[in-house]
């Protein structure tokens, strides 16, 4: 608390001190009047990051107030823009009326707004989950919970301290909650707000307690919760504890614990999600060229969201895989009901954020309308899967609540033109309650009643000129020109002069205006209790639109998969527990998209228990790196349940897929292209298990020539003896293609080219055996190399190959343990020759100088130097 802040002593400055002093870190916007003020420190804040005009009052204090303040009506649009800033806005209201205040209006916060906890559709992604993560750390696992305030989804799992970073890049926390004890690395410090409360609040007794209490459970059990989860507990009751605070209600409105263990999905590092580019493009000018991207034909943000979960979880169990390509498979074979399906997914808006908004009683009038539309399209979802036979679709179907009551609630009660807000009237249908609508007939009548009086005093008065008007500041008159306020009736009484006309009213007039404003003062009364009754009603089946709006999210999945399959010519994959991975004629999903016409190159690979490790040698540009990412690209895909680009595909299970695809400086982090790709390295060999399937594009190249053969021989041969994993290496380190004369797990593979004259053409074919060349400098030719520069390369190169570099084949003995000098042959590549010792000390003699003594001593020297060499 500021100085300047404490010497303020007024009511309202002390009732703001008290706020700020439980907020001191946060933008308190107090509701004054028709305006939310910022003071002192916030206001300076306010004014630098919102732009608004500092001021300053003294609120009857002795000193000026630094002042900075928003229309209330306008709070939300500031409170949005504070928030994407990444800071949080407390907001303190008027809990009194003020005319019935005795002394100063009574005011308390009634909501937190952080990074973490919004739920307005401006500040949300309609395709992805916006969490608040909370963290609990032990010795060996760290308790996550995950929770999506807009949704209600509440993810509860344990995660290995190495696997942590791994786990929060794949849910983009906007916030992260810890206890105040917790470690300041814990989560990473610049990754998303960090927000630390009291340890009491991760308490297990006070977190179990607070979950039971707020789900209305005896136990835990129920919601998957075992023995020794205690830190899942603490996590998840710690979030729902300050979720509750900061949002009043807004613990009644979240689903059910989904408690996700490490066996049953597929962990997917930074490094795999980055390098397959699975969610997100590498280059962020090409936003759709991403696996989602291609995948996602959903119909609905639920279903979007879905399936962006899907693709950064893998199942593990064959069981569940089997499930879901049951269900896209049987949509797949059916496109008129896929269609009529997806027809009538398209109608529904997002159930999972409109039952949360009706939940915690900020949904609009237009906002159930728009629920009730959505209800009316589950029929017409229901009809088409009508005839489904398989396991997955007849669950989800047979269990999709259509929701007919709650569609009958509020077309009975809301006005099929409700407005867009409360305030603006018409929200409430005529024959819904009958005493608005006779306050509606009264104030309906007054055109009928204007007319009428308007006819019998101009009758009366023999003024035919005389008219009855209204506006919101005078209310009714009668209005009478200058020409003929003569013949002006005793009884109209004077109440606004204007330039060339007077303006009067009546006793008869004066009546009547006070009941048509009482009557619109009560319809706008009235108005408001029934809807907020109405939306009441509705919360109580908030839980069933959850869980209708699951199985509709499901259905929209499957059914996108299908439909992305038949558009791409996708096949079903056989998935198995076994160890081969064979695919035949596999294709990159997103790059075929971008290739016009049908110019991508299909490829076969097989990986099995006799060749485990393939080694693909060939030029760049060939498409060594669109092989390996393709290969990881379709197991992930087979394994959420989708169908895969192929015309055969037979996959083996995997644990994990690993990548080590390019490099790049990381210089903030002190660490060099050469000191990444070691790091990453080291991370697959230690995470790796003979079920994980490893795509490494090249190790070493940061480092002199051979030692980086000699680190990419030493990770092959351990990954082929101690390892057992499925690996495709594409390397330029020709002498790697050796390694399958000493490793019989071994294999090697080449992307073909066509020598044309100096010309050569990328085939883009995968062949048995490896390649012979580079083609470097054809590459740096196509690349825009001076000719000069190619002509000078070529001179070189023919200089080097004609010296021969040596050392493949002691490498090879080196490498296979068969004996030999691991450097025989070794010496580093040089430009130019290395200079003899007995040249070098020849060229610093100088001969005119030295007497006969001195040039005969030189001779011995010199031989002892050639006798050293």
């Amino acid at each position: 608390m500021s100085k300047v802040a404490k010497g303020f002593d007024t009511p309202l400055m002390r009732q703001w001190r008290q706020v700020k002093s439980r907020h001191r870190d946060d933008l308190v916007f107090f509701r004054v009047g028709d305006f939310y003020e910022l003071f002192c420190e916030d206001a300076e804040e306010g004014s630098r990051l919102l732009g608004l005009t500092l001021t300053s009052r003294n609120n009857g204090a002795a000193q000026r107030v630094p002042l900075a303040g928003v229309p209330a009506k306008a709070l939300q649009e500031y409170v949005d823009r504070l928030v994407k800033l990444g800071r949080k806005a407390v907001i303190c209201d008027q809990v009194e009326d003020p005319a019935e205040a005795r002394g100063i209006v009574r005011r308390e916060v009634v909501e937190t707004v952080t990074p973490g906890t919004v739920v307005s559709d401006a500040l949300l992604d309609a395709s992805r989950n916006n969490f608040i993560v909370a963290l609990v750390a032990g010795q060996q696992e760290v308790g996550l919970a995950a929770l999506d305030v807009s949704t209600g989804q509440l993810v509860v799992l344990g995660v290995p301290p190495a696997r942590l970073n791994d786990e929060l890049d794949r849910l983009e926390p906007s916030e992260l909650l810890l206890a105040e004890s917790a470690d300041s690395d814990l989560g990473g410090r610049d990754r998303a707000v960090r927000t630390q409360r009291p340890d009491w609040l991760f308490d297990l007794v006070t977190a179990r307690e607070e979950l039971t209490r707020g789900y209305g459970v005896h136990s835990l059990d129920g919601f998957g919760f075992e023995a020794g989860d205690e830190l899942l507990v603490r996590a998840a009751g710690g979030l729902v504890a300050h979720v509750e605070e900061i949002r009043p209600g807004a613990a009644e409105n979240l689903c059910a614990p989904r408690i996700q263990r490490s066996d049953s999905v597929m962990t997917l590092d930074s490094m795999t999600r980055r390098n397959l580019e699975l969610v997100e493009s590498l280059r962020p000018d090409q936003t759709e060229s991403s696996l989602l991207s291609v995948l996602d034909l959903t119909a609905t943000p639920m279903g979007a969201r879905l399936l962006r979960s899907w693709v950064l979880r893998p199942l593990l169990d064959e069981r569940d895989i089997w499930k879901r390509q049951g269900g896209v498979s049987e949509l797949f074979d059916g496109p008129h009901a896929r269609s009529r399906l997806r027809s009538a997914l398209g109608g529904i808006r997002d159930l999972d954020r409109l039952a949360t908004k009706i939940g915690s009683g900020r949904a609009t009038p237009r906002e159930v309308l728009g629920l009730a539309e959505s209800i009316r399209q589950l029929p017409g979802v229901i009809e088409a899967g009508g005839e489904a036979e398989g396991d997955m679709l007849r669950e989800l179907l047979d269990g999709l609540d259509p929701l007919e009551d709650v569609e009958a609630a509020i077309t009975e009660a809301i006005s099929a033109d409700a407005p867009a807000t409360l305030g603006e009237g018409g929200v409430i249908r005529r024959g819904f309650d009958s005493e608005l609508d006779r306050l509606r007939e009264i104030r309906d009548g007054a055109e009928g009643f204007i007319a009428g009086l308007q006819a019998r005093e101009r009758e009366r008065t023999g003024i035919a000129s005389l008219k009855v008007g209204q506006n919101k500041v005078f209310g009714y008159y009668l209005e009478v020109t200058h020409a003929n306020r003569a013949r002006v009736p005793d009884h109209f009484i004077r109440k606004q002069t204007l330039a060339n006309a007077e303006r009067y009213f009546t006793p008869e007039l004066k009546d009547w205006e006070e009941k048509v404003f009482d009557a619109e003062d009560r319809i706008a009364h009235l108005e408001r209790t029934l809807f907020l009754r109405v939306r009441e009603e509705l919360a109580r089946a908030v839980p069933r639109i959850q869980a209708t709006s699951r199985r509709v999210a499901t259905l929209d999945v499957l059914a996108a998969l299908a439909e992305v399959a038949e558009r791409n010519g996708y096949v079903r994959p056989e998935v198995t527990t076994g160890f081969t991975l064979d695919i035949v004629a596999g294709r990159h999903p997103v790059v075929e998209t971008v290739m016009p016409g049908s110019d991508f190159i299909p490829n076969d690979l097989r990986l099995d228990e006799e060749a485990r490790i393939a080694i693909v040698t060939g030029p760049n540009m060939a498409g060594k790196s669109a092989v390996l990412r393709q290969t990881g690209l379709i197991q992930i895909m087979a394994q959420i349940g989708s169908f895969v680009p192929a015309t055969r595909a037979r996959l083996g299970l995997c644990d994990r897929v690993f990548t080590r695809v390019g490099a790049s400086d990381n210089l903030l982090a002190g660490q060099s292209t050469f000191m990444v790709e070691m790091n990453e390295t080291a991370a697959i060999i230690h995470g790796a298990t003979g079920r994980s399937l490893i795509l490494l594009d090249e190790i070493g190249r940061g480092t002199s020539t051979y030692d980086g053969v000699s680190i990419a021989w030493a990770v092959t041969e351990h990954l082929d003896r101690h390892v057992g994993a499925k690996a495709i290496f594409a390397t330029h380190y020709h002498e790697l293609t050796q390694l399958s004369d000493v490793l019989s797990g071994v294999k090697n593979l080449n992307v073909a080219v066509r020598e044309a004259g100096e010309e050569i053409v990328f085939l883009r074919r995968l062949e048995a055996g490896g390649a012979d060349r580079s083609y470097g400098i054809h590459v740096a030719r196509l690349a825009g190399i001076p000719p000069e520069v190619i002509a000078r390369a070529r001179q070189l190169l023919d200089e080097l190959e004609g010296t021969g570099a040596g050392g493949r084949a002691g490498l090879g003995r080196a490498g296979s343990g068969e004996g030999g000098d691991a450097r025989a042959g070794m010496d580093q590549l040089s430009l130019f020759d290395r200079v003899h010792p007995v040249v070098a000390h020849l060229r610093r003699l100088e001969p005119d100088r030295m007497t006969p003594l001195e040039a005969l001593s030189v001779v011995y020297s010199l031989r002892a130097l050639a006798d050293e060499a």
